[in-house]
């Protein structure tokens, strides 16, 4: 009988946890390392997701293992208001890789990062409205969940005052298109304005955006697209917020996902990548909104702001991926994914479109109608079928947006973890389409 059957745990599980979102994976895991997770008969699963797409280094990374180690026996935690040597540094490391965001708070999680934000850029224009994409995901707390539109928006009373949402480009499936058919990203932007034009109480504070929707199902914002949207909230006084949550961190193939189109925010925030799995986001900005907002009295005080143990970690993690040369890397390893998800979409109908950028790519199941519609349950039992294998790949499930598999594997995978991976897929694909 395989260990990951233990009555007693699942029994525990089922009667003291609560259930917070897609059901529990059937494996106990008992351990991890590199590219793989272990489970309770030592099987080893390969790690298509990087953790919660946090575990840019893979797991038990042994400098990340040393500096937690080290810094737990110097200082851990402090009262808020102290500052140590790992926070100044890391905050000086960050501004040098985005010039122009010098300014830098240290907070746990990427909702926590994106409150801030939005906080801040409420009181530096004095205006309350913030705008995201209606496939976009931010977090669970307070006006982070209101600005996000791609699930959990139902049975939990009113949403912030002055929430809004405008489409997310969807080059799969366009609203607007030229004659070839392609999608039309800039009539679809400048309609969406208009209607917001006409929804707004002229209180217009931010726009917050994902470069790639992850959630929304890996919708990556076109070329050009940034830099409209950075336009079009200059025009109105807006603050652009981009949340790098997943693409930070060389995970795109620049350090940065904006950099690629030359475009710098008003203010960004991180999580995930740059605690390589530990509770560890940002908020940078410039010194000009960070000096409006001192004088207004900006006021994010939390119990483990600025806390040294994750700045530590955090420090780390930028020298391993610059030592590894890991952003360069992840643009490498993209190509040989894309490559091989593009050869399982050639072979197999079901298989309607892979897209995204560096190690974050989407790989969306279809319906073999004719008219793109996503096949959940298909995409339900690859996920399954994969996972007996030994690969574990988050599938979107939530309704409206699509079945599509989010892969983003550690960058420190190798060549040969990778083509593992994309064989399992291919097989599972096979194994499902023959039933």
């Amino acid at each position: 009988m395989s260990r990951n059957d233990d009555s007693a745990f699942w029994e525990s599980a089922n009667n003291h946890l609560i259930r917070y979102g897609s059901p529990f994976d059937p494996a106990i895991i008992e351990r991890a390392k590199g590219s793989y997770v272990y489970d309770a008969d030592g099987r080893a699963i390969l790690d298509f997701t990087s953790g919660q797409m946090s575990a840019v280094l893979g797991h038990g990374h042994p400098r990340i293992v040393e500096t937690v180690q080290r810094q737990v026996e110097t200082v851990a935690h402090l009262f808020s208001s102290m500052l140590t040597r790992p926070v100044v540094e890391l905050a000086e490391r960050l501004a040098a890789l985005a010039p122009g965001l010098e300014k830098v708070l240290f907070l746990s999680t990427g909702a926590e990062s994106n409150e801030a934000a939005i906080r801040m850029a409420k009181l530096v224009t004095g205006k309350h409205e913030i705008v995201a994409f209606s496939k976009s995901w931010h977090g669970m707390t307070g006006v982070a969940a209101s600005a996000t539109y791609s699930a959990g928006r139902k049975g939990y009373g009113p949403a912030a005052v002055g929430s809004f949402a405008i489409p997310a480009p969807n080059a799969f499936r366009p609203r607007f298109k030229h004659p070839d058919g392609s999608l039309d990203w800039q009539t679809e932007l400048d309609d969406a304005f208009e209607l917001l034009d006409a929804q707004s109480t002229g209180n217009l504070a931010a726009f917050v955006a994902e470069p790639i929707l992850s959630s929304g199902g890996i919708l990556e914002l076109p070329k050009g697209y940034l830099a409209a949207l950075k336009k079009k909230c200059e025009e109105r006084g807006m603050l652009l917020i981009l949340d790098e949550a997943q693409t930070g961190i060389g995970r795109t193939g620049d350090m940065f996902a904006f950099q690629r189109d030359g475009v710098t925010p008003d203010i960004l925030t991180l999580s995930k990548t740059i605690g390589a799995g530990l509770p560890l986001s940002a908020v940078m900005t410039t010194p000009e909104i960070e000096q409006a907002a001192y004088e207004k009295g900006f006021l994010f005080y939390t119990t483990h702001v600025s806390d040294p143990l994750p700045a530590a970690v955090g420090l780390t993690v930028l020298d391993v991926v610059r030592d590894e040369k890991l952003v360069a890397r992840a643009s490498q390893m993209g190509a040989q994914l894309f490559e091989g998800l593009s050869a399982i979409k050639d072979q197999y109908p079901c298989v309607g479109d892979v897209r995204g950028r560096g190690l974050l790519l989407g790989m969306e199941i279809i319906k073999e109608t004719g008219n793109r519609e996503p096949d959940h349950d298909m995409g339900a039992a690859i996920m399954a079928e994969a996972f007996k294998r030994g690969l574990s790949m988050n599938i979107v499930k939530m309704p409206g947006m699509g079945g599509v598999f989010r892969i983003a594997p550690p960058l420190t995978i190798s060549s040969e973890e990778l083509d593992q991976g994309i064989s399992i897929i291919g097989d599972a694909v096979k194994a499902c389409v023959a039933r």
